[in-house]
């Protein structure tokens, strides 16, 4: 038994609830166990509990032992002297409390509970809950998708406020550095968003409708142009990006920051950037096109983009490709650019304007996404629980990364249901 898993038998009554008293003897019945506290103080606040035929109603402290009361210096903190009741899963102290009734729940809690808890973390795979996942109900999954789904992107647009709040409210240039971010998807995200950040959005504006201008001030702020190219296309980008570099007084990153290891040459930075160029010198009002858009089929014009025709044959700078093909583009990667940048400032937004169907239609819109594909998904796959839709797979990955992977199966609906059907 751990303070954690006593802590959580308590929260959810699994325990056997009849029959209980107190050790001064006198019947007691929990009506509610309380709130769990978070904060410093006791265990459990405004819990009901009656004694007799009195009701008390306040705090709950749990222990392992009794005798852990005064090893934590309980009897010295004022905090702990106005208890409805001390809960202990084991008796080995007598009148640790004086004043505040003990209950022992040590032969109340079913042996079953403990040990499809102890499965849950001794579990070799990678999800604790592998062999026990078919007993969960279709209904308790569903729901804990929902809340997953809302966790993992209050996570993530806690740090997208911290970014408009950057950009001094400027919906524009959040789009701007998070669509950036998301050209770089996983590998080179950082290093796109710096580079973004280091060019106001507001001069790529000034020369949207010349590409190759666009072109330069991107390949040029991101360390990647130099004054010995043998090609004309980036010999000519540095020669404009020098000229604008001087007229902004831009400072570019390092080049070094760039991954170019272990990835498909469709991904290279260089592509990306070259494609994000595109999307840039197509793209007017790219934001209130977002924002008022809802459907897929509308979505993917928008992001309907290649790079320029170097890159037909050119995966690097100087280096030509034997089997020239356009750089546009793919499906997947625009559907990943819904799933992880056009839905959730969506919602942002309407959270921001306090709009309810706004939010809703960003939700809806993951909803029309196809499943997303990686190692994590196919995880949960591999274990009979098929997402449908890219809401799903966001939540599972969500599950996965904050729950799975720690063990934190108490915090987890699944784990509850789990160790649930036990008591």
């Amino acid at each position: 038994m751990t303070e954690a898993l006593f802590q959580f038998i308590w929260q959810h009554s699994l325990y056997k609830v009849t029959g209980l008293s107190t050790t001064e003897g006198e019947a007691i019945t929990i009506v509610h166990p309380g709130k769990l506290n978070r904060d410093a103080g006791p265990d459990f606040m405004e819990a009901r509990v009656k004694i007799g035929n009195t009701t008390l109603v306040g705090n709950v402290e749990l222990h392992l032992k009794t005798s852990d009361w005064n090893k934590h210096g309980h009897q010295h903190n004022k905090a702990y002297q106005n208890l409805v009741l001390h809960v202990v899963y084991e008796n080995d102290a007598e009148h640790v409390t004086p004043g505040t009734p003990t209950v022992v729940l040590a032969g109340h809690i079913a042996e079953a509970v403990i040990a499809h808890y102890d499965k849950l973390m001794q579990a070799a795979g990678k999800l604790p809950c592998a062999g026990q996942l078919a007993q969960v109900r279709d209904i308790t999954k569903e729901g804990w998708l929902s809340r997953l789904l809302a966790e993992r992107w209050e996570e993530k647009l806690g740090d997208w406020n911290i970014l408009l709040e950057t950009a001094t409210e400027d919906w524009r240039n959040l789009l701007y550095w998070r669509m950036a971010a998301n050209f770089g998807f996983k590998t080179n995200a950082t290093a796109f968003l710096l580079l973004a950040r280091s060019l106001p959005l507001n001069v790529l504006s000034r020369h949207r409708e010349n590409l190759e201008q666009v072109e330069a001030l991107l390949f040029g702020q991101a360390g990647m142009l130099h004054d010995e190219f043998n090609d004309d296309y980036p010999t000519a980008l540095y020669k404009e990006y020098s000229y604008l570099k001087m007229k902004y007084k831009l400072a570019p990153q390092a080049g070094h920051l760039w991954k170019f290891m272990r990835m498909r040459p469709a991904n290279f930075p260089t592509i990306r950037i070259a494609q994000f160029a595109a999307l840039i010198h197509k793209s007017e009002h790219l934001f209130s096109q977002i924002i008022e858009t809802h459907s897929v089929k509308e979505i993917e014009p928008l992001l309907d983009v290649a790079a320029s025709s170097y890159w037909d044959s050119h995966f690097r700078f100087d280096e030509l490709h034997p089997n020239p093909a356009p750089k546009a583009l793919g499906k997947t990667s625009v559907q990943n650019i819904i799933i992880n940048t056009i839905a959730p400032i969506q919602f942002l937004y309407a959270a921001k304007q306090g709009t309810n169907d706004l939010r809703e239609q960003a939700l809806n819109l993951l909803e029309t996404v196809p499943p997303e594909k990686n190692n994590i998904i196919t995880i949960w796959h591999e274990h009979g629980w098929d997402a449908v839709n890219a809401a799903q797979t966001q939540a599972l990955l969500q599950l996965y990364n904050r729950y799975c992977s720690s063990r934190k199966c108490l915090n987890c609906a699944i784990g509850l249901s789990i160790i649930r059907q036990a008591n």
